[in-house]
């Protein structure tokens, strides 16, 4: 008998422990036009600090040729019903370097730490594949282009304009038109960006009608970033 109070009380601390959670809107940064990414689930407005959301570019945009492209967004502060991310990085999907990179065909991989203007540190790892095989020669000299263009672009920029160049095809289109005389090329992709660094600077917080100041949660800075893959407790995708 006791152990059936005991069973039916664990029950119902369960079950009041749902009750008391709810549905948070989690909205994009200023540069995605706060977008909504979906909805995740916390009892407390304070456990949803440094939550990882995955969406697709094609979410954001209604782009079905950038469904590849996955971005990431982290979880960065809270009001009464809406979680404010900030963009930390991107990854293209295995499938699709997979169909991209056939035998016959030479592909070639760098990483290059680059900085805006606005001060932002990222991790960028372009991507271009040619239709055939080429000389080591020619790879070394597409390489120089890819990093020489990579930088600029990055020192012409703010964050939020680089970020974009990334993401749009613009960076990749410029590498492309560079390395035509050297050699034409099958494919260019930034194919993985991450957030190293980024200035304290005091961000403009967004203005909702339901907003209270005093109920806004600062998150904490340097917090560690959810790995890839990592399941989060109650997220919801976009619909």
């Amino acid at each position: 008998m006791a152990r059936q109070t005991k069973s039916r009380a664990e029950a119902k601390k369960i079950k009041d422990r749902w009750r008391a959670k709810k549905w948070y809107t989690v909205v994009a940064p200023e540069m995605f036009d706060r977008a909504q990414l979906g909805e995740t689930l916390a009892d407390d407005p304070k456990k949803l600090m440094g939550r990882v959301m995955e969406v697709t570019l094609h979410d954001l945009t209604g782009d079905y040729s950038k469904m590849h492209l996955k971005l990431y967004f982290k979880i960065i502060r809270a009001s009464t019903n809406e979680a404010f991310t900030k963009f930390i990085g991107h990854d293209t999907t295995t499938d699709y370097i997979r169909r991209l990179t056939r035998r016959k065909r030479t592909k070639m991989d760098a990483v290059y730490k680059v900085t805006t203007k606005d001060g932002y540190i990222l991790r960028v790892k372009p991507l271009v594949i040619t239709e055939h095989r080429i000389q080591t020669s020619k790879q070394h000299a597409i390489r120089r282009i890819m990093g020489e263009v990579v930088k600029k672009s990055s020192e012409e920029s703010t964050f939020s304009e680089f970020v974009k160049k990334m993401l749009s095809g613009e960076i990749s289109a410029k590498i492309a038109k560079a390395a035509k005389p050297i050699y034409p090329l099958k494919r260019v992709e930034i194919r993985k960006s991450e957030v190293l660094f980024e200035p304290l600077v005091e961000e403009k917080k967004p203005s909702t009608a339901e907003e209270l100041p005093e109920e806004v949660l600062e998150g904490t800075p340097g917090e560690g970033v959810v790995e890839e893959g990592e399941a989060q407790e109650g997220e919801r995708s976009p619909v």
